[in-house]
């Protein structure tokens, strides 16, 4: 008989250790309700988010749903990754909708990879080891907001299609999105990715898609001489999602329409 493999043996030892794993969920965060500070949506959706949820945003990018990311930041302190605008561009936007920004904390990484220290624009697309380097300095800010240790926080990417439309290894955005669902279980906080619809690979998103406890689906529908938002939440781990799309309008914020359609 011929020995077995090195490699085998290896495999065996894992498994068998693997096995013997036990699970305690001593030090899981209880759950909580965290609002989003859209009222009515928060009613749809039984109260508000289950804390420690990834929610994904999945949105047309005619919809401007990056508004309800704007006013997401109103429910509490938010760390507000800012990936393809400058930070001040964003605060200007969340003030022109009558929103507070003393809770908002933003990460720049618009001009860590856009920007030289000299203050000049840089073509860093498609640079295999800058966008390596993104994604670890990325990694070093989520691993500073976990040491502190705070729980009732929003954690913002906008966007998330940033990411994935960089020339990296997916295994390394597999990474970063695990290292964002771990923070946020061990927080027990809300994280928010903003994806743009049809602007990246469908096996990448879809991988999202999987891993997210919630999405939001933001789609735009024209109708007639009409224009019309449409949400639907049709996952939402750990709560019963709800079956119908919803109609919003961008106004003072994310105004929700009670109103039902008339066959």
């Amino acid at each position: 008989m011929a020995p077995e493999h090195p490699m085998k043996a290896v495999l065996k030892e894992q498994a068998k250790a693997a096995a013997q794993v036990e699970i305690s969920e001593d030090n899981i965060p209880e759950q909580l309700t965290r609002s989003t500070s859209i009222s009515i949506l928060d009613r749809t959706i039984g109260g508000g988010l289950p804390s420690g949820s990834v929610v994904y945003i999945y949105a047309d990018s005619k919809s401007m749903a990056e508004v309800f990311l704007y006013q997401f930041t109103q429910a509490r302190k938010t760390y507000y990754f800012s990936t393809e605008r400058r930070p001040a561009y964003v605060l200007r936007d969340i003030k022109n909708y009558g929103f507070m920004t003393d809770n908002v904390t933003f990460v720049d990484i618009y001009s860590a990879y856009y920007i030289t220290p000299h203050g000049e624009m840089v073509d860093n697309v498609g640079n295999e080891f800058v966008d390596a380097k993104v994604v670890e300095f990325t990694e070093g800010n989520l691993n500073r907001i976990l040491t502190q240790e705070e729980s009732d926080i929003n954690i913002i990417f906008d966007s998330f299609s940033f990411y994935l439309n960089l020339n990296v290894n997916p295994g390394v955005i597999k990474r970063l999105i695990n290292i964002i669902y771990e923070t946020s279980k061990q927080l027990n906080c809300l994280s928010f990715l903003y994806g743009i619809k049809d602007s990246h690979k469908n096996n990448i998103e879809n991988d999202i898609l999987k891993a997210c406890d919630v999405i939001f689906d933001v789609e735009l529908e024209k109708t007639g001489d009409k224009i019309v938002n449409r949400l639907s939440i049709p996952k939402l781990r750990g709560r019963v999602p709800t079956m119908e799309m919803v109609k919003f309008k961008v106004g003072e914020g994310i105004q929700i329409d009670t109103t039902k359609d008339i066959a």
